[in-house]
């Protein structure tokens, strides 16, 4: 799923939390994709910066779902993994044996074994939230250049790795 995909199918609390704590840890960020909003809705910014932020931010999760606020989207959400769930990655990465710097890896190996990849999964799903941990894996699968297609299949056919939309 691309990252406005993911804006469109996770839960709204999940969407709050991804850009509260964008405004508390990086306010140029959030200020940057309020603008790509405000943007696309022909607004001006201050229009959105004098809601109270509740609704300003649901706003902000609405429009990024649209496939032409791609690159606010995908901003937010590498900042929020990267930052907020760097235990995710490490769990992840650790449980491939993949060498990384704090989740972030220079080099991808171009498949890794169906068993290990169902292992590090399920490892994930016993430790942290099911919804972090799909977010985490459908943003993995899709920023990489390197595509695992056991990994595709597994977002694809594994329910626990779907979101599961509130109201």
């Amino acid at each position: 799923m691309k990252s406005h995909q993911l804006f469109a199918a996770m839960p709204p609390a999940l969407a709050t939390d991804i850009l509260e704590y964008t405004f508390t840890n990086d306010k140029q960020l959030y200020h940057a994709a309020l603008e790509a909003v405000a943007q696309a809705r022909k607004l001006r910014p201050v229009f959105l910066e004098r809601q109270p932020r509740r609704d300003r931010d649901t706003t902000i999760a609405t429009v990024l779902a649209r496939p032409g606020l791609e690159m606010a989207a995908d901003s937010l959400l590498r900042n929020y993994l990267l930052k907020k769930q760097t235990p995710v990655l490490i769990d992840f990465l650790d449980a491939l044996k993949i060498t990384h710097e704090k989740g972030t890896v220079e080099n991808l190996p171009a498949s890794v074994e169906d068993a290990a990849l169902q292992s590090a999964v399920e490892g994930l799903l016993a430790k942290h939230p099911p919804e972090i941990v799909a977010l985490y894996l459908h943003a993995f699968a899709d920023m990489n250049e390197t595509r695992w297609a056991n990994l595709d299949t597994l977002l694809e056919k594994d329910a626990r790795l779907k979101f599961k939309r509130e109201g």
